[in-house]
């Protein structure tokens, strides 16, 4: 002998459900939700288990599921059409996720490289840098793309449009924040780079990654210029006054970005290199 039914009212439902008894209502008036029982004295009962049906419908509305097109599965009850349905579903979510995971990077690096880039001007500081991955660019590819006219305004052009189609190409995801490597054992300067770069979300099998190392880096900030050879020079005279030994490349880095960078009183600019740790 089965267990009786425990029939629930609309509000004390809806409240189970987590929803509204409006769109308990609404749902009834199109077909979609209907109560199980309806009383003796004229009201509309549902059922407990009714809450899986509320449930899945709210997974399909989550994922903009027209009510129309949830309506029919759900009345159809065909197994074949929910499968297909259910799997159109997680690929708009993973469409979804990932473009939301490529807004929390580009969000993210901006907002660390607004907080180095309140640093003082010029002042030399050390700290830990997380592991970065990057697309770095060849100057002399670059230099190809843009002759015969190679200018401040074709190299950004060249940059930008390169990183497009390798992002493209390779699937990865890039925050356009550039930046220049150049190579140790040079006199660091704006002629001196060896590659531009721009972040990556992790770490790619293609010919254009570079990872910058995790440790302690010496560096300081530019503001209010564009031209970072004051800079160059304040890092370069600290390292051999000290007599400092650094690893690997140097980065320049872009700190203000698409925000502020058009106006150059708001520049700010990060160049560093790697210390080992016995250099602290």
């Amino acid at each position: 002998m089965g267990h009786p039914k425990t029939w629930m009212a609309s509000g004390a439902f809806a409240a189970f459900c987590g929803t509204t008894k409006e769109t308990l209502r609404h749902y009834k008036d199109i077909g979609l939700l209907s109560p199980a029982h309806r009383g003796n004295n004229g009201y509309f009962y549902y059922d407990a288990e009714q809450f899986y049906d509320f449930y899945a419908i709210s997974i399909f509305r989550q994922t903009g599921t027209p009510l129309e097109e949830i309506r029919r599965c759900v009345q159809g009850q065909d197994s074949g059409e929910i499968l297909k349905l259910l799997r159109e579903q997680r690929k708009r979510l993973e469409e979804e996720r990932r473009r939301l995971e490529q807004m929390d990077f580009v969000l993210s690096g901006t907002v660390r490289n607004l907080e180095l880039g309140t640093t003082p001007d010029m002042a030399l500081k050390t700290a830990w840098f997380d592991r970065e991955h990057l697309m770095a660019l060849p100057v002399e590819e670059l230099e190809e793309l843009t002759a015969p006219l190679p200018g401040e305004d074709e190299t950004l052009i060249a940059v930008l449009e390169r990183c497009r189609e390798l992002c493209r190409r390779y699937g990865v995801q890039t925050d356009f924040h550039l930046g220049a490597v150049h190579p140790p054992g040079v006199q660091v300067g704006q002629r001196t780079i060896s590659h531009l770069y721009t972040r990556i979300k992790e770490k790619a099998d293609f010919p254009y990654y570079v990872e910058k190392p995790a440790g302690n880096y010496l560096y300081l900030c530019c503001r209010g210029r564009w031209d970072l050879s004051e800079g160059y020079a304040a890092l370069d005279g600290y390292i051999r006054e000290h007599g400092l030994r650094t690893e690997g490349n140097f980065y320049a880095c872009d700190l203000a970005g698409f925000i502020l960078n058009g106006v150059e009183k708001n520049a700010a600019s990060m160049i560093s290199v790697r210390l080992p740790d016995e250099a602290l």
